[in-house]
């Protein structure tokens, strides 16, 4: 598939709107962007939109510039595909090509990656080890401890000492399904069945964490950083949970908001010092220099934000929300963090705030659901409005239907939070397909109390 053109974007009216794209016959910087999902897509969007050339390897089928042939994870093809194209940049999505280790394929040569080698990618590929750096370098954190899976006996101990108030970590890539928060013994014990669904086959044991389950009001905290300066997106707020109320199976994301208004400048400063600085501190005294993406996942808990976990990369809803309500220009913060120049450069985001609420398929998250439904309705969508394509494809017949669990993502922005999520619902009816599934909640939990936070 030929790289996005402007004529391309122009027929994508609603998922890029042309009144607010530069023109493309001059590009900036010509970009390889890794990942498939409504993240990427978000990215492909704003980096289009600060003037690069985007190709995204291998994109979907609602994605203008998308590569169906390279595989995130084939590297040499990668390398290949960069060489015929003249790009010397490649932007990461996902976490697979990170834990892989695709910064480490192309260091040395004249293709420069945005994203933390493997070894500094382990932060999230192993639940294990983060929890162990976080302990060993002073982040604020909660009580876990260790298991191996011939040791599930002294796990349902340790629930049980906890009262059944337990969090139980995979210790593994799991597409973001690989936790379980629970609320009793009951709860934990068919935790325990799942996860051992998760280990890949062949493998004889596999480790896990089980966490003391931390009180208060969850946020994300994500920014782009050379391994000295971090630059902070805007707070935002995942909605894991399935089902309205924050009830049923964890997903990979049901929707997200930012910014969360109850996340001010104190809290920020108090996460900066006893969460981020020691972070950055731990990976430069470990050798483990880290450049990218980097993602706190925190609990505002009565006795001060605590970290829950990390990743490698932008989250998945909340990037749709923060790339749309970023105003500085992402390419630049890119190349500002390669050359570790970051500190020199400034972040400026939109006002307001924006509502991403996601579309999924009737039976998501298990394992197994219904696909291939045709989507109607998106060219209905205002152009104010943007809808980020996760889990879509085309038939034989060329008709974009459905192909995952996470459908498409719709962001809208206003004023304030209220309005935002007005929108961004009255957008969501005009999308439709069979048996699609929405959270009516996004962006609508009471605001929480939050003593003690800024001392």
């Amino acid at each position: 598939m030929p790289p996005a053109s402007a004529s391309n974007l122009a027929r994508c009216r609603p998922l890029f709107p042309t009144s607010t794209l530069r023109p493309l016959a001059t590009p900036t910087t010509n970009i390889v962007l890794l990942g498939s999902g409504a993240r990427e897509h978000a990215l492909a969007w704003k980096m289009t939109q600060d003037g690069a050339r985007v190709h995204v390897l291998p994109g979907g089928a609602g994605i203008p510039g998308s590569v169906p042939a390279v595989s995130a994870t084939d590297f040499p093809a990668i390398q290949q595909f960069c060489e015929q194209q003249q790009v010397k940049l490649i932007v990461v999505g996902p976490e697979a090509p990170l834990a892989a280790g695709v910064a480490d394929y192309f260091e040395g040569s004249d293709i420069r990656v945005f994203g933390p080698r493997k070894a500094a990618a382990v932060l999230e590929s192993s639940k294990v080890w983060s929890k162990d750096f976080m302990r060993r370098h002073g982040v604020a954190t909660g009580r876990a401890w260790t298991f191996r899976s011939d040791q599930l006996d002294q796990a349902r101990a340790a629930a049980a000492e906890l009262q059944g108030h337990a969090v139980l970590k995979y210790d593994g890539l799991a597409a973001g399904k690989g936790v379980w928060v629970c609320s009793s013994e009951a709860e934990f014990e068919t935790a325990l069945t799942e996860m051992q669904t998760l280990a890949p086959a062949g493998h004889q044991w596999y480790s896990f964490l089980v966490e003391e389950k931390l009180i208060g009001p969850e946020i994300s905290i994500i920014g782009l950083t050379d391994g000295n300066t971090m630059r902070l997106l805007s707070p935002s707020q995942d909605h894991k949970q399935l089902l309205a109320g924050d009830l049923g199976p964890n997903t990979g994301g049901m929707g997200a908001y930012c910014p969360v208004p109850f996340a001010d400048d104190n809290v920020l400063a108090l996460v900066r010092e006893v969460i981020i600085e020691p972070t950055l501190r731990g990976l430069r005294t470990e050798g483990l220099p880290f450049m990218g993406f980097l993602y706190f996942g925190i609990m505002l808990t009565p006795s001060g934000p605590k970290l829950l976990e990390y990743n490698v990369r932008l989250g998945d809803p909340e990037a749709q929300v923060l790339l749309a309500s970023l105003s500085s220009s992402l390419v630049d913060l890119v190349t500002a963090a390669l050359d570790g120049r970051l500190a020199e450069v400034g972040l400026r985001q939109k006002p307001g705030s924006f509502v991403g609420v996601v579309l999924a398929s009737g039976g998501y998250p298990a394992a197994q659901f219904p696909t291939g439904f045709a989507i109607d309705g998106i060219d209905a969508v205002t152009p104010a409005t943007l809808v980020f394509q996760g889990g879509t494809k085309r038939n034989e017949a060329g008709q974009l239907v459905t192909s995952g669990g996470r459908v498409l993502t719709v962001v809208a922005g206003g004023p304030d939070l209220e309005v935002a999520v007005e929108r961004a619902y009255a957008e969501v009816k005009k999308v439709t397909f069979q048996d699609a599934y929405y959270r009516p909640d996004i962006g609508q939990r009471p605001t929480p109390e939050l003593a003690g936070q800024a001392q």
